[in-house]
């Protein structure tokens, strides 16, 4: 220990362009570790939606843990996003506890250092505000934007060009409601229970799952790109055998369940009417979904968000059915090959394992 306490202040001493590259490489180290962590269970290179628009206030600084990692998000004046890690690179304070300043940087509430959206500290008040900042000062920061009611945050390779938000581009001028609930549950379990057509007469006997439509044909499903969509056939069981995914004919219709990666998820129930999630990790064992209503029905706007309002509290009752049981599953988080025995009626939930498996590896 002896020898390499004295090689290091050798080194600093005489060679001390050396010594930076070493603590350079150190913090790389160091990010790569925090990365690795939520890299065993996240997509990377995807849009996520992390906010409801909502919770984040102008000149208020939030705090919150998304993909394993605390977060600090706010607005600047000019209404952009700035999303960095919640910890200062100084003494480790949290600067969510902190504030905004009038330059549109965050200020850490321990001794005042002062971050951009980037994540590089811009000042430190203890070396004189003339000082250049060294370039080692900073903390990992995220791309962040403002869309459809939602703040996403891009978790992957920094590009300079970052490919379209994954939203439903159908749902434009919709009326819709929100509600945010918390799920102790990975955030593959949350989708694939919206993705699960065997358990609505069970889960959901006296809601929309009436009438023991319990035989299950197919269902056929199809991917677009980054979508999968879903068409659902259920009916009472007379004794006949269940159709065959290849003997059901070709759909004539809109599929009724569409889900794409960045986990957002919309049930067609007509043209104009649509219930909408995204499922936001928190961490591996849980997630936060906001639940939409979208409706078009009345278009006028007093009338038409009390009718999103009163229809958004079944819609809430339904997902608290939901939530029952999903929460006992176990494990927490499933993937393409476990100790499940699954049946034709899971297609759905197989072909999001899959692609989830293959986009893993990416």
């Amino acid at each position: 220990m002896l020898e390499i306490w004295l090689t290091t202040y050798l080194l600093f001493l005489f060679f001390p362009p050396f010594v930076i590259i070493i603590l350079k490489i150190k913090d790389s180290i160091k990010y790569q570790q925090i990365i690795s962590f939520a890299s065993g269970y996240m997509i990377r290179n995807q849009w996520y939606a992390v906010l409801n628009s909502k919770e984040l206030k102008k000149n208020k600084i939030l705090g919150m843990t998304r993909f394993g990692e605390k977060l600090v998000f706010w607005r600047e004046s000019n209404g952009e996003i700035g999303c960095i890690f919640d910890k200062c690179t100084h003494r480790g304070a949290a600067l969510s506890k902190g504030k905004i300043l009038s330059n549109n940087m965050i200020q850490c509430p321990f001794h005042g250092f002062e971050y951009d959206k980037t994540g590089k500290v811009t000042k430190i008040p203890a070396i004189g505000k003339n000082s250049p900042v060294p370039e080692r000062y900073k903390v990992h920061a995220y791309p962040a934007k403002e869309a459809f009611g939602l703040i996403w945050v891009w978790w992957g390779e920094q590009l300079k060009e970052y490919p379209p938000l994954p939203f439903f581009e159908d749902l434009d001028g919709f009326l819709y409601a929100t509600y945010k609930d918390y799920w102790p549950v990975h955030y593959s379990r949350a989708i694939e229970n919206q993705l699960d057509v065997v358990h609505l007469p069970f889960v959901h006997y006296n809601t929309i799952g009436r009438g023991c439509r319990t035989l299950i044909d197919g269902p056929i499903t199809k991917w677009s790109d980054n979508e999968l969509q879903v068409w659902v056939y259920m009916r009472v069981d007379d004794g006949s055998k269940p159709q065959t995914e290849k003997e059901l004919p070709k759909p004539t219709r809109p599929a009724l369940l569409h889900f794409r990666f960045g986990n957002i998820w919309q049930n067609r129930l007509s043209d104009k009417f649509r219930i909408f999630a995204a499922f936001t990790p928190v961490d591996e064992e849980n997630t936060i979904i906001y639940l939409r209503l979208y409706q078009k029905i009345i278009r006028f706007p007093l009338l038409g968000k009390l009718l999103t309002r009163i229809s958004h509290r079944f819609n809430r009752r339904i997902l608290n059915q939901d939530k029952r049981v999903v929460i006992t599953q176990q494990p927490k988080k499933s993937s393409y090959k476990m100790d499940e025995k699954l049946i034709p009626g899971d297609k759905p939930i197989i072909e999001y394992r899959k692609r989830r498996e293959e986009l893993l590896k990416l």
